[in-house]
């Protein structure tokens, strides 16, 4: 069996839409049986979260939609640049900072929006919840749902194409 794909969420603080995106992304890989072939993980930009829980507004909501979020905040560093074949931002700020990161170093990351993903005509970005009120939070799973859905079939097939051309 070859390595897993690993895909690795970000936003500003690790404590809102990366980990939700995590979660998230998680459900749907065990839903498809896919658990073994995808890793997950999430980080900030900042490090000002690290070691902390998701908020709990958003876990709250999260656990609502039978989604847990587990993880514990942490910054990206130059290392998951290679440690990851997907670093997927949830705004311009995001994505714009962890191109700063790459600059001048190769990488195997692709380096991206995951509103690219999305299946339904949305938003550009994911916007942060963090000084909103509660329908902030449940828009942000609703995009995040459909956004790691467009994903997990954009990887999907991309395994299936992995599989066919080993098999030939």
């Amino acid at each position: 069996m070859s390595e897993p794909r690993r895909v690795l969420f970000v936003c500003m603080g690790n404590i809102c839409r990366s980990p939700a995106a995590e979660g998230v992304f998680l459900q749907q890989l065990t839903q498809a049986g896919l658990n073994e072939q995808i890793e997950v993980d999430s980080a900030g930009t900042g490090g000002w979260h690290a070691g902390e829980r998701a908020d709990r507004r958003m876990r709250q909501a999260a656990e609502a939609r039978g989604v847990s979020l587990l993880s514990r905040a942490r910054q990206i560093t130059a290392a998951d640049l290679n440690d990851f074949d997907h670093i997927l931002t949830m705004d311009e700020d995001n994505l714009r900072q962890v191109k700063i990161l790459a600059e001048g170093r190769s990488h195997r990351a692709r380096v991206e929006p995951l509103t690219t993903y999305s299946r339904r005509q949305g938003p550009s970005e994911v916007p942060d919840p963090y000084y909103g009120g509660s329908d902030g939070f449940e828009q942000v799973l609703d995009l995040l749902e459909d956004a790691c859905a467009g994903l997990l079939e954009s990887l999907q097939a991309d395994l299936d194409h992995s599989k066919q051309r080993k098999g030939a």
